[in-house]
Order: C-alpha cells, then structure tokens, then sequence
C-alpha cells in the first residue's frame, strides 16, 4: 500500500502533462490561448513540479519545525494550508503579470482574476480556500484521514469549485486541478498528531469529506467582511479571452 499513493501521483502527473501538451498543441494558433496554457505551464513548473517536490523532499524537516509551534495543531493546519495557498496565488498572479513574455499584453491572457496579488487573494481565491481548510480541520479532528487522502479529496473539492465556476472543461484536466489543490492540504495534513482521538474513517466519509468544505463557505461573511462592504467588486477585472462572449 505504501506504493500505491507513488503510482496515483505518477499516473496522475502522466495525465496532467498529456492533457497540458494536447492543449498548447491545439490552441498553438491563438495567441491569447496560447498564453493562458503557457501560463498553466508555468504554474505546473513552479508550483506543483517546484514546490510540490520541495514540499516532499523535506517534509520531515518542515514537519519537525511546524511541531516546535505551540499552537493547537487545528490553527497550525488552518495557518500552514493558507500560507501555501497564498504561494500558488503568487505563482498564477505572478504568470499573469508574465503576459509580454507569451506574446500578448496582459488583461489580454490571464489565469487569475486580476494583476493585483492583495485583491486576487482578498476578494477572489484564498479568502474562498480559508473557510474549506477550516472545514478540514474540523474533519480531520473527528477522521483519521491519511495525508494523502487528504490531497486526493481536497483536490477533487478544487476541480468540482474550479468546474462550477469556470464549465465542464475543466474535468477533461481533472489531475491538474487535483495537484493544484491538493498540494496546499498535504503537507499541514501530517500536522494533526496521530495520537489525536479521532477514528479511522468508514467509506462514507470520503464522500462527506467532499461536501464538507462547501458548507463552510458562509463563514466567508464572518471572517471576510469587506467582501459584503464591496459588493460591486468586478468577479474578473480584464475582457474575455479572445473578444468571446
């Protein structure tokens, strides 16, 4: 079984990086596309093949030093798959900012909903993802889920987010958006302390773990208040990609 979750990431990263190739091949002659699966390539490169291995390479390192802060091991996990998920935002803010280097100028190509980190993370991703990692706290302190159990759901609960809110295409390039995710659960996963009075979780708590996240989401209201004291906020700053609809 310890082989198993090697072969899932490897099949995984096979299909992720078929998919990504067939793409940039097919939108090779639009320019604007073209730049966005440039982008997407960049953020494999740095976030999920930079980071995702450094994050697996000195896990026991990290984990060692996340043990050394006395805080309760929820708010550690809360804080730690935060702190991840702001890199990844500064990974795709910082490739829509790249725009020239494709070829476009950017507004014209971009995979983040403006070209500012502060209002990409406050008003359009992180400050969603905080409200499910607290949900996942809170799974995790009744279940027992492994790690990699973890990273597996949380990324699926990414590619259903990213599917309802930008269409069914996303499916297609399902492994991305699970390692995509599933990166910034994985490593805080192996700071809920094994010892903890949580059972091992039975076959319906997979699917829960799945549902879980969403229903966290109204603590946006609470912990976010500027998202309601803005509500004119634009949900993407730049024109559609290609003049389309």
């Amino acid at each position: 079984m310890k082989k198993l979750p090697r072969v899932v990431v490897l099949c995984l990263a096979g299909w992720m990086l078929a998919v990504s190739g067939l793409v940039l091949v097919a939108t090779w002659q639009r320019a604007e596309h073209r730049a966005v699966i440039g982008m997407a390539w960049g953020l494999i490169l740095l976030w999920i093949g930079g980071c995702g291995v450094a994050m697996w390479y000195w896990w026991e390192l990290l984990c060692r030093l996340a043990a050394r802060v006395r805080l309760p091991w929820q708010v550690k996990f809360v804080l730690g798959c935060t702190a991840l998920a702001l890199t990844e935002e500064a990974i795709t803010t910082l490739m829509t900012n790249c725009a020239p280097l494709f070829g476009v100028q950017v507004g014209e190509a971009y995979i983040t909903a403006s070209a500012n980190y502060f209002d990409v993370v406050l008003y359009h991703s992180v400050v969603v993802f905080v409200p499910m990692f607290i949900g996942w706290a809170v799974l995790l302190h009744y279940w027992r889920f492994s790690p990699f159990a973890v990273f597996l759901l949380f990324g699926v609960v990414g590619l259903l987010a990213e599917t309802i809110s930008f269409g069914l295409q996303n499916l297609g390039n399902f492994a991305f958006w699970i390692f995509v995710y599933g990166l910034m659960v994985w490593l805080p996963a192996h700071w809920a302390p094994p010892e903890r009075s949580a059972r091992p979780p039975r076959w319906w708590a997979y699917p829960v773990a799945i549902v879980v996240p969403f229903l966290f989401l109204p603590l946006m209201g609470i912990l976010s208040p500027w998202l309601w004291l803005t509500p004119k906020h634009p949900s993407i700053h730049f024109p559609s990609i290609g003049g389309g609809p």
